[in-house]
């Protein structure tokens, strides 16, 4: 190669890595998120009755799958407000001293965890924390308990759900007379649940729909990228292939 081809063989060097270095950054962005729990509501606003929460664990495990996921309820809903709306077939719900839990047969590995439960009134607050605690069938553990502190993020967040400010005239009903063992959907069996310690807690459902979007986008996206850059890469080789042979010509 002549000296004069020898900037411009260089230039295509660094364009190719430039590129490779910003598809590397592309396919970081475009990988899957880390498992993580999460809540919704269907009315989510203070002081909201007969109030549905969905909750969505998510599998992390390649060989088991989930028996239990047991939830600390926030201050202002009590146990005995709380009953099992719907959850995986045989699981049932289990009131404890400062939640529930929810449980059955195993599912199976790499399954979400999704379960439902009618709250008879959330409480007067601008966002309440469901920390929860998730059981696979092999006795592994994922905690989803932390709360944001120091302005940082934590590593394994509990559910979060944030609330629109009460309704104009809305009032906190009377507590539920008695603590009361929640019942069960029909679709349900009666098979007992397994129960997880108390020190164990001491963490909305996802739109699949929207997740497969962002995932074709991403990977239409990486897909952009790379044929760009085998293009690109290809026409700087050519052009310096040429001016090889046009120097070598004269």
């Amino acid at each position: 190669m002549s000296t004069s081809t020898l900037p411009l063989a260089r230039a295509g060097r660094r364009f190719v890595l430039a590129g490779a270095v910003a598809l590397t950054a592309t396919l970081a962005l475009a990988a899957p998120a880390a498992a993580h729990a999460e809540v919704e509501a269907d009315k989510p606003q203070a002081l909201a009755e007969n109030v549905t929460l969905s909750f969505v664990s998510e599998a992390e495990s390649d060989s088991a799958g989930f028996t239990e996921l047991r939830v600390v309820l926030p201050e202002g809903i009590a146990p005995a407000d709380v009953a099992l709306d719907e959850g995986p077939k045989g699981w049932k719900l289990t009131a404890t001293k400062d939640g529930y839990t929810v449980g059955g047969p195993a599912l199976k590995a790499g399954v979400d965890g999704e379960h439902k439960i009618k709250v008879r009134q959330l409480p007067d607050a601008k966002e309440l924390a469901f920390k929860t605690v998730e059981t696979y069938s092999d006795g592994e553990v994922s905690r989803w308990i932390e709360l944001p502190s120091g302005g940082k993020e934590p590593e394994q967040p509990a559910p979060v759900l944030k609330l629109k400010a009460a309704a104009p005239g809305a009032k906190p009903v009377s507590p539920s007379p008695t603590a009361t063992q929640s019942a069960t959907p029909s679709a349900a069996a009666s098979t007992p649940s397994t129960t997880a310690s108390e020190s164990d807690a001491s963490p909305a459902a996802s739109d699949t729909a929207a997740d497969e979007d962002d995932g074709m986008s991403s990977g239409a996206l990486v897909a952009v990228i790379v044929v760009a850059l085998l293009v690109l890469g290809g026409g700087a080789w050519w052009l310096v292939k040429r001016r090889a042979a046009s120097s070598s010509e004269s």
